[in-house]
C-alpha cells in the first residue's frame, strides 16, 4: 500500500500502527520516526504541493484539520479525486478513534484494535495515578508568545494536564485554542509556565523572555523558577506521542508518583 501523510500527527499515528514502511511521502514538518526524514517532502502542512502528491500515486492520503487553514488541502484532494481520509482530533478519545480509522483504512484492523486499546489503557492508568494528587498545580501552556495563544478546555492539553495531576489554568474557556494577552495570564497566576511554541525547537525558546513581560517577575511560577521549556512535538501534536509527553511532565510535577512509569 502507498500511504501519504500531510500532517506530523498523522505520520506518528502511521508509525504507531507499524505502517511507516508503506509511507511514500510526507509534509515538510513530519520528523518522527527518523525513517521518514528520507521520504519525499510535499511542502508545509498548510501549503501541500498537490501535484507532487498526485505524482506519487497514493492509495490513500491522510489529511488533517488540526491546524486552521488545512481545509484547502482537503478541498484540493476532493477536487482531484485523490483517495483520502480527514482526521481532526481534539481529545485522547479522538486519537484512539483515529488509530482505528487509519488502521481500518490501511487494512490492519486487528492491529489497530489492539493498539487503540493499548493507548486507552495507558491513558486510564495515568488518570488513576493523577487522582492520588491532593494539591494540583495550575499550568499555563504557551503555544505562541505574541499574540498569546494557549489551549482552552476543548483541547488535549487540558486533558493531559489532568492526567498528570495538574490543571490547565485556561480550562474555563470553552475553546480549543485561546488568543489572550499577558495581563490575562498574569491575573491567573499559574504555578508553572509551560513554554511549547509550535514549530520552534526547544533550544530556541529562551525562558528569560518571560521576565520582560509586565509584572511577570512577581508571578509564583517565576519566583519559584518553574518555567518549563517543553518539546512542542510531545505536546502540540494530537498523536500517540502525547503519552510520552504526559509521562515526562508527570515526572517533573510529581516525581514520587510517576517515577516508575514508562511508556
Amino acid at each position: 500500500m502507498r500511504i501519504i501523510s500531510i500532517c506530523p500527527s498523522n505520520t506518528e499515528v502511521v508509525d504507531f500502527l507499524g505502517l511507516t514502511p508503506y509511507l511514500v511521502g510526507v509534509d515538510n514538518y513530519s520528523d518522527y520516526p527518523e525513517a521518514v526524514l528520507s521520504l519525499p517532502r510535499l511542502g508545509p502542512d498548510l501549503s501541500i504541493d498537490m501535484d507532487k502528491v498526485e505524482a506519487l500515486k497514493p492509495d490513500i492520503v491522510l489529511a488533517s484539520l488540526s491546524v486552521p487553514g488545512m481545509e484547502k488541502n482537503v478541498k484540493e484532494l476532493e477536487k482531484r479525486k485523490i483517495p483520502h481520509i480527514v482526521l481532526d482530533p481534539q481529545s485522547f478519545d479522538d486519537i484512539a478513534s483515529d488509530i482505528l480509522i487509519v488502521g481500518n483504512a490501511c487494512g490492519v484492523e486487528e492491529v489497530a484494535k489492539k493498539r487503540s486499546q493499548d493507548f486507552k489503557k495507558m491513558v486510564e492508568y495515568l488518570k488513576s495515578l493523577a487522582v492520588k494528587v491532593e494539591i494540583k498545580p495550575m499550568l499555563y501552556w504557551e503555544w505562541w508568545p505574541k499574540p498569546v495563544f494557549t489551549p482552552g478546555r476543548v483541547n488535549w492539553l487540558t486533558e493531559l494536564s489532568e492526567m498528570v495531576g495538574a490543571t490547565n489554568c485556561f480550562h474555563d474557556v470553552d475553546l480549543a485554542s485561546v488568543q489572550t494577552d499577558w495581563e490575562d495570564v498574569y491575573k491567573r497566576n499559574p504555578d508553572y509556565i509551560c513554554l511549547a511554541w509550535v514549530g520552534v525547537q526547544t533550544e530556541k525558546v529562551k525562558p528569560e523572555i518571560v521576565m520582560k513581560r509586565p509584572n511577570w517577575t512577581t508571578l509564583e511560577a517565576v519566583k519559584q523558577d518553574r518555567i518549563l521549556i517543553l518539546e512542542e512535538e510531545l505536546y502540540c501534536r494530537p498523536s500517540p506521542r502525547l503519552l510520552t509527553g504526559a509521562i515526562q511532565l508527570g515526572k517533573i510535577l510529581h516525581p514520587a508518583l510517576f517515577h516508575d512509569v514508562d511508556i
